[in-house]
Parts: structure tokens; C-alpha cells; sequence
């Protein structure tokens, strides 16, 4: 599965973790025991030209995601649907039968543990100060930020987002569906915030 933008996620990979939990080959909890792995996003290390971690790019946002659901999850399968982490709170309240929560976002990810290769309609959002996001579909990336302006990219051919597809007329319908799943809603600035507006992009492309 891939979160904001981006995630890889495994649906029911071994988990990588010598030991995950102190609890885990205890007989009483193996059978009940939901557990999720992710990790940190990922950074830029100077590409287009930019440092550390602070865009809306693919190799910026995106993360590994495990989760094993017992009785669910099958050892070895990995899903390769664009998911968020906000999808894990909706998942671990379907997998404890718990009801879901009025005006909660994101989706539960049950559909894709009972079988990775189901339909998902959802594409991952990821936000980036106020009014900048990107929606991350199985194929595509776009972005809009808060000046107006924006990106669109075709990861079946550029997996690293070197050329922007944003003015090509081809796209204009991938972009406006995409378009579809962006935030209505932005909170406002944190009172603390040191800067506003879009991320400072070197240089376009």
C-alpha cells in the first residue's frame, strides 16, 4: 500500500522486527493480536534540487506500512494501493468490531487485507502547510498549492517525478479527477507557525 503519497505497504509481511512485542508468543494473544508496523516518511537527498524532507513529492512522502490481522492477513503479501495513515485508526476499530466514529477520515483498510489486489477508490491526500496537498492515485500524482499553481505526474513512466504533465491538455481529465479528491476543508495556521504559503520549490520542472 502506498501513503502520501505515498506508502509501500505490505498487507501481511513478516514483520522485519526481531522482536515485535514482548506479548507476541504468548498462545493467549497470538490469535487476538493486531499489529501495525510504519515507518517515518522518506527525505530528498538533493534531487530537483532539494534537501531533507519538506515537499509534496513521491520520495518525500512515502513510507512503509505492515499490519498483521489475525485470521485475516496472509503471511508474505504485500498490496501495492495508494493508502494513508490516517487509514489505520478506521481499520483497528473494524478489526475490534468497535463502531465507527462520526466524521472520521480516512478509510478502513480491511478490504485490502482480506484480499491486497481488491478495488480502492481512495488515493492518499498529503498535506503540506496550509492549502497545499497531493492526492496520489495508483498511477498519478497532483499536486496544487496554495498559490493556484500545481504539478501532475505520470508514475508508469516517471517514477521520480521529473516531468511535470500539469499543462499537458492529454491529462486535463486525470487532473481534474484527482482534483476531485482534494481537501475541501484547511485548518487554519497554527498560532506558533513560522511560516505560511506554499513550499519553496528551487525550481520547476
Amino acid at each position: 500500500m502506498t501513503s502520501t503519497t505515498g506508502s509501500d505497504v505490505s498487507a501481511a509481511a513478516p514483520i522485519p522486527i526481531p522482536r515485535t512485542s514482548t506479548v507476541w508468543p504468548r498462545a493467549e494473544y497470538r490469535g487476538n493480536t493486531t499489529i501495525v508496523l510504519w515507518s517515518d516518511h522518506g527525505r530528498r537527498l538533493g534531487e530537483k534540487p532539494h534537501w531533507r524532507k519538506f515537499t509534496l513529492w513521491e520520495e518525500a512522502t512515502r513510507n512503509v506500512l505492515m499490519m498483521t490481522v489475525p485470521g485475516v492477513t496472509r503471511p508474505g503479501e504485500r498490496c501495492n494501493r495508494p493508502v494513508s495513515l490516517m487509514d489505520i485508526y478506521p481499520t483497528l476499530l473494524e478489526t475490534q468490531g468497535l463502531p465507527a466514529k462520526p466524521g472520521m477520515e480516512g478509510a478502513s483498510l480491511m478490504p485490502l487485507l482480506q484480499n491486497p489486489a481488491a478495488a480502492w477508490e481512495y488515493p492518499a491526500v498529503t498535506t503540506f502547510r496550509r492549502n497545499n496537498h497531493s492526492v496520489r492515485g495508483e498511477r498519478f500524482r497532483c499536486i496544487r498549492y496554495s498559490d493556484g499553481s500545481g504539478e501532475l505526474y505520470d508514475h508508469q513512466d516517471d517514477a521520480l517525478e521529473w516531468r511535470n504533465l500539469a499543462t499537458d491538455p492529454r491529462y486535463a481529465a486525470v487532473k481534474r479527477d484527482l482534483a476531485r479528491r482534494l481537501p475541501d476543508v484547511n485548518a487554519p495556521d497554527s498560532p506558533r507557525s513560522r511560516q505560511g504559503g506554499p513550499p519553496r520549490r528551487r525550481m520547476e520542472f
